[in-house]
């Protein structure tokens, strides 16, 4: 999606298009994070340059190559004419998500659109960036994996019957690491449609419970307790956290205001319930830090930094220079995750198929001694 003011021609009355009430919007589509990326990057351009919202809107829609953004772009305009606010506007599109829709709302009661539009155009782009940075990691180490799922039901369903079929000819008795393979073998149809069925179960389950509040705290914690990616998932809210108290707090949003669009924002149960008791706590009369330092979901060193900038009166700085390190330190970790994946990955190829070849050969040398005898 591009712009041209220069070829931009307002449409006839009689071209006008139907009104938004009659399209039928599939569901199913959405947005794109890149979608989402040129349009606030443009829509941010074009209200620096002096051009209104309604004719910005007008701009978008009509240079837009893609039938269903160029709808919703039309709809947004369309709803603004009516007399609705932006955010409501773009609240009941039900394209955008909380994070964006409460981060214009800010923007719209603090008369600073242009640079909140911005700051969203920097964090899709942060977040495509991570995005890439991840299939360009997961990409390999996945292969690999569905590449070993499918030898493994070779082995088990075609290899290993054409060893069982020799040793019962022989009838001797097998190493308990044979009888083992070869009984996975005569259940590997009934294991692996089990296994399809308890990952088509847990996938249901979550999209019927993430929703519960009990879902939610049981499994975020089993989240942060995974090694080393619990670790990252928590920065990556962090970060978040971060940089919407960072535009709240330029934005000359009062600080419980602040913690409470976050808490919407942010979208993460261990934060969102730390923010509830931080409220709380200032409502009492304590410091932000000394409330954030009474949940373990915030580190040590934020909490210090946001001590100092406490007493610097400097907060908003402080949460920006966070959240640059928090990216820094989410994207390096990314980058680790293929450092560590491809080797443990071939490790347990090699285990698994080298169980298998020496379960399966074992008992091969045993027969040739007693043929040999």
């Amino acid at each position: 999606m591009s712009f041209d003011l220069n070829t931009y021609k307002p449409e006839k009355s009689e071209k006008r298009p139907a009104k938004i009430e009659n399209i039928n919007i599939q569901f199913s589509k959405s947005l794109s994070d890149k979608q989402k990326e040129v349009f606030y990057r443009e829509l941010s351009m074009l209200l620096k340059s002096g051009v209104d919202f309604k004719k910005a809107l007008e701009i978008l829609g009509n240079q837009s190559a893609n039938k269903f953004e160029k709808e919703i772009i039309l709809e947004l305009k369309n709803k603004v004419v009516e007399g609705r606010s932006i955010y409501e506007s773009i609240k009941e599109t039900k394209q955008f998500s909380p994070y964006e829709y409460y981060s214009i709302q800010i923007g719209e009661e603090t008369r600073k659109l242009e640079e909140v539009l911005a700051e969203l155009q920097k964090y899709f782009n942060r977040k495509i960036q991570m995005k890439r940075q991840i299939v360009s990691v997961l990409t390999y180490p996945t292969i690999v994996m569905l590449v070993t799922f499918l030898v493994l039901y070779f082995m088990l369903n075609k290899v290993v019957p054409m060893f069982s079929s020799v040793f019962k000819q022989f009838g001797s008795e097998l190493p308990k690491s044979t009888q083992i393979i070869i009984k996975l073998s005569n259940h590997s149809g009934s294991i692996f449609a089990l296994a399809l069925a308890i990952i088509i179960g847990l996938i249901a389950m979550h999209i019927l419970l993430k929703n519960d509040q009990n879902y939610r705290a049981f499994t975020t914690n089993i989240i942060l307790r995974t090694p080393y990616f619990g670790n990252l998932i928590r920065k990556i809210y962090i970060s978040r956290f971060c940089q919407a108290m960072n535009l709240l707090i330029t934005s000359k949003t009062t600080l419980i205001n602040s913690l409470t669009l976050t808490a919407k924002m942010i979208g993460f149960y261990p934060i969102e319930i730390a923010i509830e008791e931080i409220k709380e706590d200032i409502t009492r009369g304590a410091s932000l830090h000394e409330s954030l330092k009474k949940h373990n979901v915030f580190e040590n060193k934020m909490v210090s930094m946001v001590e100092v900038a406490e007493q610097v009166n400097q907060l908003e700085t402080m949460f920006e220079r966070l959240t640059e390190q928090y990216n820094e330190e989410i994207s390096h970790q990314t980058k680790m995750i293929g450092v560590i994946l491809e080797p443990m990955i071939i490790i347990v190829i090699g285990v698994i198929v080298g169980v298998i070849m020496v379960s399966m050969y074992a008992p091969m040398f045993d027969l040739s001694k007693i043929i040999n005898k």
